[in-house]
């Protein structure tokens, strides 16, 4: 009988202490990490400072690098004394200029004064060509002369400005046709736990191949996340540029997520679909003006072929007989 008290009494104590150290770990387990958060907070967010820190150094020094697309060249002489003499540095300081050029993929102050010493040239050459062939050949009087002459440099002055808009419209096509691509590579960088900064680093790298002027679009907004306190002010700078209803909706989605911390993922996905969908509807469009366009060629090249083939051979035994 006493062998099976001291038993019993035993077994109640070992049974109370298995079932403190169970208690005691299972406060530990739970209270583990609100005892040690602070200071992983704090490690944390100190790795993360020196990451970013990290990623701003070397993007400036790879903006040093890019000498030749990215620095600023002063004005030629030439040009700027053609623009300083004609007085039109209120056009040099226009928006819409300065807007059309970066639309182009010009930059700096030098393309300015080219263009606006361009539409100058230009309409000089034009209208004293015109004069002198007008004279000399056709034998008008004084008042058709001048007639020809302001034509011809109205129609040189607006020469550069048709050029340039061909080239920004050239240059956006581009970028229209990699964007969904981009897109794609952006949300799998920004989905593996890359920066901002880093995935449009690592986007411009691999797009190149298919774009150029867009791998260069985000190589300068890599540079200006790096240098610009604001970097919604860089992100806004990328849309303004490229002036493509995407790239400003892809703008937004960032911005926002930049200002509120919405996560980026869903909703690049959900843009790079689009943009797709968009540029198949695009190419649908595209395929569909096709017949029409088609028709007066047809009538024109086409059509007396076709009769000429037919008839000709009806012609060849009329008149044999």
């Amino acid at each position: 009988m006493g062998f099976l008290l001291n038993f019993a009494a035993d077994t109640d104590a070992l049974v109370a202490l298995l079932s403190a150290t169970a208690t005691t770990l299972a406060v530990l387990v739970v209270a583990w990490p609100l005892i040690g958060r602070s200071d992983n907070l704090k490690a944390r967010m100190k790795l993360v400072g020196q990451e970013r820190e990290s990623i701003r150094i070397r993007e400036r020094a790879k903006l040093s690098e890019l000498k030749v697309s990215l620095t600023l060249a002063e004005p030629t002489k030439l040009y700027k004394t053609i623009v300083d003499r004609l007085n039109l540095t209120v056009h040099a300081e226009d928006g819409k200029t300065v807007q059309a050029l970066r639309s182009a993929g010009y930059r700096g102050r030098s393309p300015i004064f080219k263009f606006l010493a361009a539409q100058v040239i230009v309409c000089a050459l034009a209208m004293l060509s015109s004069v002198f062939y007008a004279t000399l050949l056709l034998e008008l009087p004084l008042a058709g002369d001048l007639a020809i002459g302001l034509c011809a440099g109205l129609i040189g002055y607006r020469l550069p400005s048709v050029l340039l808009k061909n080239q920004a419209q050239k240059r956006q096509t581009s970028i229209k046709r990699a964007w969904p691509e981009a897109l794609d590579l952006m949300l799998i960088c920004v989905e593996s736990g890359m920066s901002l900064e880093a995935a449009f680093r690592k986007v411009s790298e691999e797009i190149g191949r298919q774009s150029v002027e867009l791998s260069e679009e985000l190589n300068l907004t890599t540079a200006e996340l790096s240098y610009l306190p604001d970097r919604r002010k860089a992100l806004s700078n990328l849309a303004q540029r490229t002036n493509l209803e995407s790239v400003r909706a892809v703008v937004t989605a960032l911005s926002q997520a930049e200002k509120y911390g919405t996560p980026v993922g869903k909703a690049l996905r959900v843009l790079a679909q689009e943009s797709r969908d968009m540029r198949m509807a695009e190419a649908e469009k595209k395929a569909a003006a096709l017949p029409p366009k088609l028709t007066v060629p047809m009538i024109v090249f086409f059509l007396p072929v076709l009769f000429a083939v037919i008839i000709t051979p009806v012609l060849i035994r009329v008149f044999s007989l």
